[in-house]
């Protein structure tokens, strides 16, 4: 018996029709139908809302078919149940935000001069006499020159052809 046997025959012990079973376990009521027809295969969550909603469905029977159907409820699987039986208050973790009541949250004062000091020096300028700009406008000038020359020097590549065009139409080509 496959899974999509096992859903059908949980939909016949429930006494339920496929449109309230889906409406029970919370899906939509065209996927009852193409499971139980063999169309679709169920999904973890399809199969995880329906362990949800009938707890005593064997989880071993529902996924690989192994067992019986129903647990057997004897005071051992009672108390076991009972322990993984999940709880429906739903606790929410707190977002980062809700655990901030200060809106300078982890800053100190000493911490914010010091990046105030920072922008205050960061934004000094000292003045630059004319020969100490052209200098350095020079220098970035030469260091251009010099790397542009290099790089022709090393890209020097070989004339393979050279094509004239004639204003009449015609042309001459000449290969070295």
């Amino acid at each position: 018996m496959n899974l999509n046997e096992r859903i059908g025959k949980i939909l016949e012990e429930s006494g339920l029709t496929s449109s309230e079973f889906a409406d029970e376990i919370e899906v939509q009521r065209s996927s009852v139908s193409h499971i139980t027809s063999g169309r679709n295969k169920p999904s973890l969550e399809f199969v995880t809302k329906i362990k949800s909603k009938f707890p005593d469905i064997s989880w071993d029977w529902l996924i690989n078919g192994e067992g019986e159907m129903k647990l057997l409820m004897d005071s051992s699987s009672l108390l076991r149940n009972e322990l993984i039986k999940p709880e429906n208050k739903v606790v929410a973790a707190p977002d980062l935000f809700s655990l901030i009541d200060d809106d300078k949250f982890g800053i100190t004062e000493s911490e914010d001069k010091i990046t105030n000091e920072a922008r205050r020096e960061s934004f000094k300028t000292e003045p630059i006499s004319k020969e100490g700009k052209a200098n350095d406008s020079q220098r970035l000038e030469n260091t251009v020159k010099e790397n542009f020359d290099n790089r022709v020097e090393k890209q020097k590549p070989d004339l393979v052809k050279i094509v004239m065009f004639y204003s009449n139409g015609k042309f001459e080509s000449f290969e070295p």
